[in-house]
C-alpha cells in the first residue's frame, strides 16, 4: 500500500506561474533573487513535471554539499522531490552516490544527489549521462577554466548524450563580477541553444509569506548592508563601506538580574599585529563581552613571547577572579601558542586556599566570509553585546571596511601581516616581485586549503603596510628564501603556521608543483 499525503499549497504569484510555464519549454532556466522568494520550490515543481515526461533515466541534483542538495531539493520544507513523489519514490544508493529512485509515468528514474562545492567534487558525477540537472546555490559550486575539473563544466558535459537535457539553476545574488555571471548567466541569453529562461525574484513574489513575517525576516538585517541588499532586495552588489555598520547597536553591558549560563574567551593572536582577546559571558540567549585584553607589539615597540602572553592572560583573568577550566577559542595559525595553552596551568595560593586555572583550547574556524556574515547577523539580532569598556574592539570595528576596489568580497584589515617588496609572487603571467603589483589587479596562484588544489584567484589592493618591521628569513634546503614579518602565516604540512613559530622539522607546501620542501 503506497503512502499519500496532501501538500498544502499556497497561491503562486503571476511571476512564478509565468516562470514555471516557460521553464517547461526551455532547456535552461535560472532563478535568481532574494532568500525565501520561492525559487527552489519552483524548480522542484518543474523538475517533477519534467521527470514525468523525459526519456532519460539518470538525472542530477546538486548543491554546495550533498546535505545542501538533499535539504533544498530533496526536502525543500515539504515541497521537494521526495514529497512531490511521495508513495512513488525511495532513497537509496546509485554507484556509491545518494540517490532518489522515482516511479514516473514514463518509467523508473534515478536522481543522483551530489555536492559540487569542492575541487574534486566532479569525480562523484563521472560515469553517468544525465538528463535533468537541478542545482541549488549554483554560485557555490566549484568552477575553473579546466573543463576536466570544474563541477559546472563537467556536469554540463555529462548532459551531451542526453535525450532530453534540461538545466535548472537557482542562486542568491553575489558580487557583479562573480564568474557565475561573467562565464555563464550573463552570456547565455545570446548564445544558449534550446531556449533560455531567466527570472529575478524578491520576497514579495512569494505570496505564502505574510507582510508580518516578511517584516520579521527583514528586521534581522541591517538596512543598507551588503547582506540586506543581496538577501532581502535580491540585488547583485559590491560590498562597500563599514563591514559592521551596526556595531554601535552591539554595545551594551550584561544584565544584573539574569544568571550567567556560559563563558568562553576568543583570541586573535598577533606578534607585531595586535593580540586581542574577548571574555564572553552568556546571559539568556545573548553573549556579552564585558572585558578585553589587547596588546600591540608594534605600538608598544616590544614583542611578547608565547609565555609572556600566557602570563598576561593569567593576570587578566586573576583580576576578574576567574578560575577552574576556561575554554579558549584561538586563531588556528597560532600553533605554538595553542600547544602552550593546552598544557598551561596557573595556581595561586591564598592562605590555606589554592586556586587553579586550566585551559581547554578549541581552534577557531577561519572562514572569513561566513564569520563576517554570522557576526553581523548576531549584532543586528542582539545576540552579541560588547561592553563600552572594550575600547580596542570599538576601534577595530570602526575601521574595518570593505575594499571597494576589489572585484570580489574582501574586507580591509589595516597593518596586517606582510611580505617584503622583492618577494616573488606567482601570477598568471609568471613570477613577479610583489612591489610591482602595487596599485594593480590581476590573478595569482593561490592554494585552496579545502580542496588541496592550486587555483588562479584575483588580487587587489596590494600596498605598503609597514615601513619598519622586524623581518624573518626562511631558508629551505633547496636554497630558496622567504622573507616576511613574524606573524605572516606559512602553509605547511601541519597547516598554517606563523613564520616565527616554524621549526626545522616543518615542510612548506609548494603549490606550483604540489611538492614540499624542508626548512634548513
Amino acid at each position: 500500500m503506497s503512502k499519500t499525503t496532501t501538500i498544502k499549497w499556497q497561491p503562486f504569484s503571476e511571476k512564478h506561474k509565468r516562470y514555471i510555464k516557460t521553464a517547461l519549454h526551455s532547456k535552461m532556466s535560472v532563478a535568481e533573487g532574494a532568500i525565501r522568494s520561492g525559487k527552489t520550490i519552483d524548480h522542484c515543481i518543474i523538475a517533477a513535471a519534467l521527470l514525468e515526461r523525459v526519456r532519460d533515466k539518470i538525472h542530477l541534483a546538486s548543491g554546495s554539499s550533498i546535505a545542501n542538495a538533499k535539504m533544498n531539493i530533496g526536502d525543500c520544507n515539504g515541497f521537494g522531490l521526495e514529497h512531490l513523489f511521495r508513495g512513488r519514490c525511495r532513497w537509496g544508493k546509485y554507484r556509491d552516490n545518494e540517490a532518489l529512485y522515482i516511479s514516473t509515468q514514463t518509467g523508473d528514474k534515478v536522481v543522483v544527489f551530489a555536492g559540487g562545492g569542492k575541487a574534486d567534487s566532479y569525480k562523484k558525477i563521472l560515469g553517468n549521462s544525465y538528463g535533468i540537472w537541478i542545482a541549488t546555490e549554483i554560485n557555490e559550486h566549484y568552477d575553473s577554466d579546466d573543463s576536466r575539473t570544474s563541477f559546472i563544466k563537467v556536469a554540463m558535459g555529462r548532459q551531451a548524450a542526453s535525450l532530453d537535457p534540461y538545466v535548472l539553476w537557482d542562486l542568491n545574488p553575489c558580487y557583479p563580477s562573480h564568474p557565475i555571471y561573467t562565464r555563464y548567466i550573463d552570456v547565455f541569453p545570446s548564445r544558449y541553444v534550446g531556449g533560455y529562461n531567466y527570472e529575478h525574484f524578491t520576497i514579495a513574489d512569494n505570496l505564502s509569506i505574510t507582510d508580518e513575517r516578511r517584516k520579521e525576516i527583514e528586521s534581522t538585517y541591517e538596512v543598507g548592508s551588503v547582506w540586506y541588499r543581496r538577501d532581502i532586495l535580491g540585488e547583485r552588489c559590491i560590498a562597500e563601506g563599514l563591514v559592521y555598520p551596526m556595531y554601535e547597536d552591539a554595545i551594551g553591558e550584561p544584565p544584573e538580574d539574569v544568571t550567567e549560563s556560559g563563558m568562553v574567551i576568543s583570541m586573535d593572536y598577533g606578534t607585531q599585529n595586535a593580540f586581542a582577546a574577548l571574555l564572553w559571558r552568556k546571559y539568556g540567549n545573548v553573549w556579552y563581552a564585558p572585558s578585553e585584553y589587547y596588546y600591540s607589539g608594534r605600538d608598544e615597540g616590544i614583542q611578547k613571547t608565547d609565555q609572556e602572553y600566557a602570563e598576561a592572560i593569567d593576570k587578566w583573568l586573576d583580576d576578574q577572579n576567574i578560575w577552574g577550566t576556561v575554554r579558549l577559542i584561538i586563531d588556528p595559525s597560532a600553533a605554538s601558542f595553542i600547544t602552550l595553552m593546552k598544557k598551561h596551568t596557573h595556581e595561586v595560593t591564598e592562605g590555606d586556599t589554592a586556586k587553579i586555572r586550566r585551559y581547554k583550547v578549541t581552534k577557531a574556524d577561519n572562514d572569513v566570509e561566513d564569520g563576517l556574515r554570522e557576526t553581523a547577523t548576531a549584532m543586528k539580532n542582539g545576540l552579541i553585546k560588547i561592553s563600552p569598556k572594550c575600547k580596542a574592539w570599538k576601534k577595530e570595528a570602526e575601521g574595518y571596511i570593505w575594499d571597494e576596489k576589489a572585484a570580489e568580497d574582501r574586507p580591509v584589515k589595516v597593518n596586517d601581516h606582510c611580505l617584503i617588496g622583492e618577494t616573488l609572487v606567482n601570477t598568471k603571467d609568471g613570477a613577479k616581485p610583489i612591489s610591482e603589483l602595487v596599485e594593480t589587479s590581476g590573478e595569482v596562484w593561490s592554494y585552496n586549503t579545502k580542496t588541496g588544489v592550486a587555483e588562479l584567484k584575483p588580487y587587489h589592493n596590494c600596498r605598503l603596510t609597514q615601513r619598519q618591521a622586524e623581518i624573518y628569513e626562511i631558508e629551505t634546503k633547496d636554497g630558496r628564501f622567504i622573507r616576511c614579518t613574524g606573524e605572516h602565516p606559512i602553509l605547511t604540512e601541519r597547516g598554517y603556521v606563523l613564520t616565527k613559530d616554524l621549526t626545522v622539522s616543518d615542510r612548506i607546501i609548494d603549490i606550483m608543483d604540489r611538492m614540499s620542501y624542508d626548512i634548513d
